[in-house]
């Protein structure tokens, strides 16, 4: 197990931790939260050995391999594809090994068979298939496997690191907010992989969905000290609620806040204009009555204005192509956006999400058909890209006060307040700001343009879980209409109410809800059977071995028939992967084929695993069917 014992670290004056102690056994799934600068990431410094602790002892079992996903890479010419193999380093020693032997002049028959049985234990066949896959799964296409590094995005890069980590055999895996680069498919199929691991992992994410999807135990850090709760991070937020209630100054928050969302409702329930915005109010109370102690204590404090003027519709779309250079992305696009409006967009990375969102924005023209503005449709913008823009050499404070510079400088400050900026960081200038930092700021002059349609493009990217809370609230009591492009599952379900599905080079209504969206059907289970009789003498033993043969009957045929399934399958399986495993097949096969190739050896193992899930299923009904033995 990784144990902890009253470990402390001090930088200068400032105590990170103070008697730090916990305890994460083999196996389980844990999820690493806490404020901002309570000590996460330093955390993984340590149990990774890159920092030395001042007191106390962190142990982890001997041969424990800790996998850490790296944040930096030097760019290199490395293709994608080698990069990730890259990551089972102990795979890649064999392999330079074999080499060098092989190009020996000397006899080293025997030595170069222990290589490759090493090589086969390590799996070395199906190395290059399963770091397709995970490419695959993370968004990467077939042609972009043999592209260098360097070649590719700040964003894909942390993609490659993500998945190199993924290709690492660990008994401990680090992750330190993985999604942020990442869409909703991705996510999802990260999740899954996750849930998956066989081994202890740690999680360090912002995304309510991931930690609750993946994670069985939560580990807060908070005043340099840990505890630990079991369940996942709705359950820890419970859990913690509940304590804080306890204080009287957190609970007259808690009630204070109730009263204002309540007053909202009572207030906008029968106003056709106000009644999405009411409806997400009453959403947000039905969890306010557990959780709100714990964002009491959040720093954050806005709300996005109300629009001057709003024109009905503020958007409509005639038959829109978006794309660019003359090729269409989506093409035949109908569509209308009203105030009030709550849209999110799905769709699967390169399909045109953003190049939507730009059309809409008025950054890329139509290709073709009618994009009509309404003369009240003031867009309010937030991109990744938008972070870059912003004065480096300005501070915070400097930016808003030159945006707003009919306003004192005490509104400035309690402005940026809001959006948890105290006097010491507002001072700071941007270039020394973090991700989330100056996407507060962004997001902060967005409200101050009191726009009429809202369009966000992934804005909880490095965002903590109270800014998302804050930011979730705020968006649900915006009066004008908002289109949103997001991974997090949680603020999707909080403010959306209808979809957009980019899809199949157009965009068409969504009907089902986010979850049959994000989560792939599985089968059903076994029935339940009913317990046989124990035998008995003579003829009714006879009749009941009978009765026995025929109530098993179905059980066998169906054991016997998955096993011959699961045989053509498995030998299907080994030959797929054959072929992926053998480097010519990426230089014979066009990177269409190779894609379909990779998804082929996916769901092929996807139907092996329900083949013998099925298998295990029937055969444990069968054991459930046969009669007690006597003594």
């Amino acid at each position: 197990m990784l144990k902890a014992e009253q470990v402390a670290l001090h930088r200068g004056s400032q105590n990170i931790f103070e008697d730090l102690s916990f305890v994460v056994h083999p196996g389980h799934k844990v999820g690493l939260v806490g404020n901002n600068g309570a000590g996460k990431s330093t955390l993984f410094h340590l149990i990774t050995g890159d920092l030395t602790s001042d007191g106390g002892n962190l142990s982890l079992p001997a041969g424990w391999r800790v996998v850490h996903m790296a944040q930096h890479v030097e760019p290199s010419e490395r293709p994608a594809l080698e990069f990730v193999i890259d990551g089972h380093s102990q795979l890649r020693a064999v392999e330079q090994q074999i080499a060098a032997l092989n190009d020996a002049a000397h006899n080293a028959g025997e030595r170069l068979a222990d290589l490759h049985a090493e090589f086969q234990d390590l799996d070395g066949h199906r190395a290059a298939a399963n770091a397709g896959e995970i490419l695959h799964g993370l968004g990467f296409s077939a042609q972009e496997f043999s592209r260098p590094y360097r070649e590719f995005s700040g964003g894909m890069r942390i993609r490659l690191n993500l998945a190199q980590a993924l290709m690492s055999p660990s008994e401990l895996l680090l992750l330190d907010e993985p999604t942020n680069h990442l869409d909703l498919e991705t996510t999802v199929w990260l999740e899954g992989w996750l849930r998956r691991f066989a081994g202890t992992l740690i999680l360090i994410a912002h995304d309510r969905s991931l930690l609750d999807g993946v994670c069985d135990q939560i580990l807060h850090l908070e005043n340099g000290r840990a505890k630990t709760y079991r369940g996942d991070y709705s359950q820890f937020e419970r859990q913690r609620a509940a304590a804080l209630t306890q204080r009287q100054a957190a609970y007259d928050r808690q009630q204070q806040e109730i009263r204002r969302m309540r007053a909202f409702v009572d207030r906008f329930r029968a106003k056709a204009s106000k009644a999405r915005q009411a409806q997400s109010r009453l959403k947000a109370l039905q969890r306010m009555e557990t959780v709100a102690a714990v964002h009491a204590q959040s720093p954050y404090r806005f709300s996005f204005a109300e629009p001057e003027r709003m024109s009905d519709p503020l958007l409509r779309l005639d038959e829109v192509s978006v794309g660019y250079d003359g090729r269409a992305i989506a093409q035949g696009i109908r569509a209308s956006v009203l105030p009030g409006d709550r849209i999110g967009i799905l769709g699967a990375n390169g399909a045109g999400k953003s190049t939507l969102l730009k059309c809409l924005v008025g950054e890329l023209d139509p290709l073709s058909g009618e994009l009509t503005r309404g003369p009240h449709a003031k867009v309010g913008y937030f991109a990744q890209h938008q972070l870059e823009t912003l004065r480096a050499d300005r501070t915070a404070l400097e930016t808003i006060a030159n945006a707003e510079p009919g306003q004192t400088g005490q509104w400035h400050r309690d402005y940026l307040g809001g959006w948890g900026f105290p006097a010491t960081l507002a001072e700071r200038p941007v270039d020394t700001l973090s991700g989330g930092e100056r996407a507060r700021l962004v997001l902060s002059l967005i409200a101050l343009q009191r726009p009429a349609l809202l369009i966000l493009d992934e804005p909880t990217n490095h965002l903590d879980l109270q800014m998302r809370e804050a930011l979730a609230l705020a968006m649900q009591e915006f009066s004008g209409a908002l289109i949103v492009v997001s991974h997090d599952r949680t603020l999707l379900d909080r403010v959306v109410d209808r979809f957009w599905l980019v899809a199949d080079g157009t965009v068409s209504s969504y009907t089902d809800d986010l979850q049959a969206y994000a989560t792939p059907t599985t089968p059903a289970g076994t029935p339940n059977a009913i317990q046989p009789s124990p035998p008995t003498q003579g003829a009714a033993r006879r009749k009941a071995a009978a009765a026995q043969r025929t109530l098993e009957k179905p059980y066998r045929e169906k054991v016997r028939r998955l096993e011959s399934e699961m045989e053509e399958v498995a030998g299907e399986l080994s030959r797929t992967e054959s072929r992926l495993a053998d480097t010519d097949t990426y230089k014979r096969l066009s990177p269409d084929e190779l894609d379909h190739l990779l998804a082929q050896a996916g769901n092929l193992r996807k139907s092996l695993e329900r083949l013998e899930r099925e298998w295990l299923e029937a055969s444990e009904a069968l054991e459930r069917l046969a009669p007690p033995q006597p003594d």
